[in-house]
């Protein structure tokens, strides 16, 4: 009998996924729930094994998003900020509420149409600017650059296999050994409620 579900490790035999290659790891990400009637994505790894999941029961932009391992665990916490002029999004680590990790806020530079949006910390009144993530979501084109301008992170359009063609539901995330995947992955969830 074929499987139905991909495989799912444990969290506590799995290793942490920037120590599975030297080099880029590729994920497949699939904007699809496990869960019959949800909203959210599915990411696999080269071994076809479950790495990350969001599953919401609504549709459209949601205000609040929780990144999840393969067995359901939170891993990051993405909100909405309110009252905010600017398309921005806050990410705590797991089900915090308080002190955010990072920010996205969506870029609405008109003379600067590269940028999609830009990364920056919260920790101090001088935000950094950490990452900076160019091209075209909706292409599934896009690169994540650090402050030294490195592609961390790449989204690109996952080739067809055998003559099947996948539509921009299905892509590949390539994140560099310099950016954690959760990180990258998080960054994959924002910029589609930017660009739904």
């Amino acid at each position: 009998m074929a499987k139905i579900y991909p495989n799912a490790v444990a969290p506590q035999t799995r290793q942490p996924l920037s120590a599975v290659t030297d080099g880029p790891l590729v994920l497949t990400v699939w904007k699809k729930s496990l869960l019959f009637n949800c909203y959210g994505f599915t990411v696999y790894d080269s071994n076809v094994d479950l790495v990350f999941r969001v599953d919401n029961y609504t549709a459209g932009t949601k205000s609040e998003i929780v990144l999840m391992d393969a067995s359901g665990h939170s891993l990051l916490t993405i909100r909405r900020k309110r009252l905010s002029l600017l398309d921005n999004w806050l990410v705590y680590d797991g089900d915090a509420t308080v002190n955010p990790l990072f920010a996205v806020t969506k870029n609405v530079n008109p003379l600067n149409t590269k940028s999609l949006a830009h990364v920056s910390s919260t920790g101090s009144k001088t935000k950094k600017v950490i990452y900076e993530i160019e091209g075209s979501y909706t292409q599934r084109c896009c690169f994540v650059y650090d402050d030294k301008r490195r592609c961390v992170a790449e989204i690109k359009r996952k080739e067809a296999v055998g003559g099947v063609t996948f539509g921009g539901d299905v892509f590949r995330l390539l994140v560099q050994p310099e950016i954690d995947p959760t990180v990258a992955m998080a960054l994959v969830v924002v910029l589609d409620q930017m660009f739904v």
